[in-house]
């Protein structure tokens, strides 16, 4: 019987009591690429912030400019399909209005609901390619500029004359979609997609 007890706590070696760093915070792979994917994401939408506050915001086309930030936001929502895309918009809007380049507060609403709508249009009627999620997020640019046009005459900060910018706005940013396409798309196919349709 002393024998057993002998083997028994021969064979038995508790866990450690402390971890260490390497431990704690060891990432897979696949878990790897997904943060480098969503850092890279991070670091294209600041891109186009900057530019679009240092280098657009400058250049003016019958009047109008882009809208880079909006266009990534709403691209990378579309990618990313509804359970990612959905939480993705509703943090990205808000740090873009925290960021103090969007228009107002209500950029967060008007983001978070035409984002999620693209989605859902583009998984309800359309098959994963580069023309459904471009149209679907061309769409989406142009009811924001229109939801922008609306606010600001609501609230005072535009005239009904000045609609044809807003328009052309979102004709300039749809067409920055087109090469920002290439770019995200590429950054989203890091550690492989995990949609299934």
């Amino acid at each position: 019987m002393a024998k057993k007890r002998r083997k028994r706590n021969v064979e038995f070696k508790p866990d450690p009591q402390t971890a260490t760093w390497v431990k704690t915070f060891h990432l897979t792979v696949q878990q790897r690429l997904q943060l480098a994917k969503w850092a890279l994401y991070i670091l294209t939408i600041v891109l186009c912030l900057v530019v679009q506050d240092v280098l657009m915001s400058r250049i003016r086309i019958f009047g109008a400019t882009t809208d880079l930030t909006v266009c990534a936001i709403l691209l990378i929502t579309v990618i990313e399909g509804t359970d990612t895309g959905s939480l993705f918009v509703l943090i990205a809007s808000t740090l873009y209005y925290f960021s103090g380049s969007a228009p107002g507060a209500y950029v967060i609403a008007l983001l978070s609901f035409l984002g999620v709508a693209a989605v859902l249009l583009r998984q309800l009627y359309w098959h994963r390619s580069k023309g459904s999620i471009v149209l679907c997020t061309g769409i989406a640019l142009m009811l924001y500029e229109i939801g922008l046009f609306v606010v600001g005459i609501a609230i005072g900060l535009t005239l009904p004359s000045r609609l044809i910018y807003f328009l052309l706005t979102g004709a300039y940013s749809c067409l920055a979609l087109i090469p920002l396409y290439s770019i995200i798309y590429k950054i989203g196919s890091i550690g492989g997609n995990t949609w299934k349709e």
